[in-house]
Parts: C-alpha cells; structure tokens; sequence
C-alpha cells in the first residue's frame, strides 16, 4: 500500500508541475495572439515530438521529455542583412568572429520562415510594452498559480497553530525554567486540575472572553491575576461551566508568534502574570486570506536569495554528492529530488500526519515550485524569460534617448548576438540538472530520517 501511495505521490506533482509549465507557456501564447504575433509552436517537454496537432496557423504538441516547454514566434530576432546573390561569406576560427557569424547565421534562419507579408506580425515589430506583456505573461502565470494555491492552503487546509482544545494538564506547578524530568513532589496543585479541566476540553470562554483561538486563552489567563473565573469548556458536545482560581507566577514572555523570549544572555526573560496549567493543541486552522500576501512575499524573497546564492549551494551539492559532506535540507533539489519529496509525503505514516497534513503539504509544495518558476524565470539571462525582458527594457531606454536627442529609432536590440552567452547558460543549466539528479539519487534528501 505504501509503495502505491508513494508512486500516487510522485504522479500528483508531476502532473501538477506538467500543467504549471502548460498554464506558464500559455502566458505567453495568449498575449503574442492578442499582440498578432505568429504563433508557430505550443509545445511541452523538449526532444522528440510524442504528440501534435495543429489548429490555425499554431502546432500544439507534447514532447518526450517533459521538463520545460516553449512557443515559437516569427521574428525573434532583427531580419538578417541581405547579401547579393552568390555572396561567399568568410569564416574564421577567431572566438569573436565565431560569434558575430552564429549571429548572422541565425537572423537568417528567422527570416527564412516567413515572407514580407507576416513582417508585421513578428516578435521584433512590437512596441516595448507589447513585448514586456509577452515575455513576462509566463512568470505571471506561475506567480498567480502560487498565489492561488496558498489562498486554498491557507483558508481551506490551515495553517499550523495552537487550537484551544486542551491537550494537556498540568499536574502542579512548576518554575518556568524548571528541568523537562523535574517531578511534582511537595509542588502545588496546577489551577486547571483543581477546577477540573481534563485533555481534550475545547475552550469556549474565560472570564467574560469569547476564546476563538490559543491567543484569546493566554491573554485571559494572564490578566486574571489570581482571582477566581468562570471558565466555560465544551466537553463530549456539551458546555460545562466551571470554576478556575489561577496563581500569579513567573511565566516566560512571549513573543508575537508565542515563542519565549530570552535575554542577550540567554536566560528566559519572565514576567508576574496569571498561570492555569494548561496546554493547546496543535493542529491546522484555517486562516483569513488577507495572510496569504505576506506568505507570498516570504516565498519570493526566500527562493531569490536561494537564486543569489545558487553557485555556493551547487558547490555544497556537489562536496554532498561526490564526498562525505551532508546535504542542506534546505538547499536546491532536481526533479528526482522533488518527486521523492511528494512520494515520501503521500506515504508516510507518522503520528499526526494525516491525510488533510498530506495535501496540504503537496499543496505548499506545488506553491513554491511556481514561485521558483517566477523567480527563476525572471533571472535577466537568455534563454530565460528574464533575457528578452532585459532585451526589451534596453530598446525601450535606446529609443527613449535617441528621441530626447532628436536621433533616427535606433530600432529593436539585436538578441541574436548573446547566443552564444545564451549556449553557454544553457550548458551551465544542464550541468546543473545533471548534478541535481546524480546527488539526488546518491545522497537523497528525505522528510523523515
């Protein structure tokens, strides 16, 4: 049973990163058509054709690998100068000479595919703008599935947090900084055991307070002093009224997360407030969505710092995978290294870890492989959308200085001249899939050890 819930693992986030990639190309697709720019190919995967069919003037097919995808426009580049007929072109082994030919060679190529006709309908004759749309139309689209999955992560499965249903009762009163295994002999009896609250208790109100979440229960409690509450909780489907006397005691201060706040020493930092003995439990509650921007920013700047610092990280990967070196938890995983991930989620059988823990885990998941795709993405180096946005943006400040000066339109950036810094990149990235996918399957990591 749990080699087939891991493969359903693996199958769900290759689906769900299928279907990322898809909806990322169709960011493109549908502002090209809107713009008029000839749409050749709608493809996903690369290598071989598997699967094609073509509507209108546009093939759209599947590849036999699918681990990218991509649409072809006319016009990518500047039309090639024309050379009179018979012209034998030189060539040379210099590197720069190299370069400016592979240039030309692919201007070429690019005119070749479509007559005086289609020129206006070409990648290169749109205006600056247009062409922002276009290329910035598939990071969007992977910004905007991330979004929508932590909205459903976050007000449909919950997020991590403290419930007010009691887990547990303390059975005296311990000092805040008391040793885990010190006993309770000659100690005081705790206040919720006294006033018989018992583990799985619900509390619905204290001292006049509605108690909605774990915070309404802390702040009651500390401002209760040491006088006597009503405490209402709701047991087996019924409320039943109690009566609670907590102490004033030395309780650590907590923080704006509820974590315990400690000096520049390191000692507990406490305070006199009101202590009952009582602790929530922890579980998935649902939040508002007005989190879920917050939550999107957290991702962004996280996974671009991880980008930042991609070649450090790469060199770890690579002292983990060829050496003794343990691998980052935290650090970049290949394709191999994600589906693993999701099979380990959807098999595991760990106290706690439930179906709605499974899917919402595969659910933040998904959500941070396309904001990776948008970052990713935005990275200003060809072939990455990021290149031919820096393309734009670099015509768009030509034409605007050369309108200042008075000066004729210096026309579009010629692209074609960075491919052979855009073959370079494009060696790098398959080395470091290569290294990804070798360290994921010698020195895996895994979600529980």
């Amino acid at each position: 049973m749990s080699a087939l819930l891991f493969v359903l693992g693996v199958v769900v986030v290759a689906l769900g990163l299928a279907v990322s990639i898809a909806l990322h190309e169709i960011g493109h697709l549908l502002p090209a058509k809107l713009f008029g720019v000839r749409v050749t190919q709608y493809m996903i995967g690369f290598g071989p054709t598997v699967l094609s069919r073509t509507r209108g003037e546009t093939e759209y097919g599947l590849k036999a690998i699918p681990l990218g995808g991509y649409i072809r426009m006319i016009g990518m580049f500047p039309p090639h100068r024309g050379e009179p007929e018979g012209t034998i072109r030189e060539d040379s082994t210099g590197f720069l000479q190299q370069m400016s030919q592979m240039s030309e060679d692919a201007k070429a190529y690019e005119t070749s595919q479509y007559g005086p006709e289609d020129a206006h309908r070409t990648f290169v004759a749109l205006s600056v703008p247009k062409k922002l749309v276009v290329m910035l139309g598939g990071p969007a689209m992977n910004l905007l599935i991330s979004i929508v999955l932590m909205t459903v992560m976050v007000t449909g499965i919950g997020l991590p947090a403290v419930t007010p249903t009691v887990q547990s009762v303390s059975e005296c009163v311990l000092p805040a900084d008391a040793p885990a295994d010190t006993t309770c002999e000659g100690e005081q009896e705790a206040p919720a055991l006294a006033a018989g609250i018992r583990p799985g208790d619900t509390l619905v109100e204290i001292d006049g307070h509605e108690i909605e979440t774990w915070s309404d229960v802390t702040v009651a409690i500390r401002a209760s002093g040491d006088r006597a509450v009503p405490v209402v909780v709701e047991r087996d489907g019924k409320a039943r009224e109690l009566e609670a006397t907590p102490i004033v005691d030395a309780r650590p201060v907590l923080d704006e997360d509820g974590a315990a706040v400690y000096d520049a020493q390191g000692d507990l930092v406490t305070e006199q407030v009101g202590f009952l003995g009582i602790s929530g439990t922890p579980d998935l509650v649902p939040q508002s969505p007005a989190v879920v921007p917050e939550m999107a920013w957290s991702a962004f700047t996280q996974t671009g710092r991880l980008i930042l610092t991609l070649p450090v990280r790469l060199y770890e990967v690579g002292q983990a995978a060829f050496g003794s070196a343990e691998r980052d938890p935290n650090g970049p995983l290949g394709v191999v290294g994600v589906s693993r991930l999701a099979g380990e989620i959807a098999a595991a059988d760990q106290p706690g870890f439930e179906l709605r823990e499974k899917v919402g885990t595969m659910i933040s998941m998904l959500a941070s492989l396309n904001m990776a795709l948008f970052v990713f993405n935005l990275v200003p180096l060809m072939p990455l959308d990021g290149g031919h946005v820096l393309g734009a943006l670099i015509e768009g400040i030509r034409r605007f200085i050369a309108k200042l000066r008075g000066r004729p339109d210096p026309g579009p950036v010629d692209m074609s001249r960075l491919l052979p810094l855009t073959n370079a990149v494009a060696i790098v990235f398959i080395l470091m899939t290569v290294l990804l996918l070798y360290a994921d399957i010698v020195k895996p990591i895994t979600l529980f050890p």
